[in-house]
């Protein structure tokens, strides 16, 4: 009898939703990981145009990361040395050819003075289908991607000023980035990215944000938009919100029904933010 017993309580403990390797093969996906198998959040992302960008300054660079493979970011150094960083964190095409042309783009536009490093979350992997990028996204390993950001952290030493920007999935990578920089972070530029409801990852911020979105979003709720930047300001850091009269994705650089309007009027905004965070003005 004992050894029956024994049997089923072995049993019992290999097969419950507690034990580790089932904690592993079905971890709880991240709201914006859940929202990557969505029909109506895939079909709202229509392919990319196919691309060809020649870059005139950037180039790939490779880092070593904590505790894994090296990470990769698109490069485009300032004119001469500087201290000042943009982060730019793809949305979930990954970093192609888009992001790239972004990277030079945002480059100049802060005048040649800024270092920007457009970070590889995929590890080299791109999409072109809608069902390609939701894979990537959904299955994407948060912990991976923090290691990634932290490994260019390292990279780049103390006595940085550092500013993160993102689009979509990359609009929440820019304030997990923010984060990450911890104390040497300036501003965060959030294109409709996922609020984040964790308060100690609220109160570890230590920048203003700047949140843009579409009042015709289908999937960023604005009542969670509004309690994120109420705990931010609790927080003890200044929160603007810019909305446009424009669906989900209007400014992302891939986008075949990019919003050329209310993304302009959106990159002047992010553009004055920047640079008065980047100490530009």
């Amino acid at each position: 009898m004992r050894k029956l017993y024994a049997f089923l309580l072995a049993a019992i403990l290999f097969f419950t939703p507690n034990n580790a390797s089932a904690q592993s093969c079905c971890k709880k996906p991240t709201e914006m990981q859940a929202l990557a198998f969505n029909k109506a959040f895939k079909a709202s992302h229509l392919p990319p145009n196919p691309i060809s960008y020649t870059p005139e300054k950037g180039s790939m660079v490779q880092f070593p990361v904590p505790n894994g493979v090296d990470g990769n970011a698109f490069y485009v150094p300032a004119d001469s040395p500087s201290n000042k960083v943009l982060f730019i964190f793809h949305e979930w095409w990954g970093l192609n050819d888009y992001i790239r042309k972004e990277s030079e783009k945002w480059q100049k536009l802060l005048g040649g003075k800024v270092n920007v490093y457009a970070i590889d979350l995929y590890d080299g992997k791109e999409a072109v289908t809608p069902d390609e990028a939701g894979k990537l996204m959904g299955n994407q390993e948060p912990n991976r991607g923090e290691s990634i950001v932290n490994g260019l952290l390292q990279r780049l030493g103390n006595g940085k000023q550092i500013a993160t920007l993102g689009w979509c999935m990359g609009g929440s990578w820019s304030f997990t980035g923010a984060v990450a920089a911890g104390s040497e972070a300036v501003g965060c530029v959030m294109y409709y990215g996922f609020p984040e409801k964790n308060p100690d990852r609220i109160k570890a911020l230590r920048c203003d944000v700047l949140y843009i979105r579409g009042s015709k979003d289908a999937f960023i709720k604005a009542e969670d938009v509004d309690a994120f930047k109420t705990k931010v300001k609790v927080s003890g850091h200044d929160f603007t919100l810019d909305s446009f009269d424009a669906v989900h994705a209007f400014a992302n650089p891939s986008n075949p029904n990019y919003d050329v309007k209310s993304a302009t009027d959106a990159q002047n905004i992010s553009l004055k933010f920047l640079r008065n965070k980047l100490s530009l003005e």
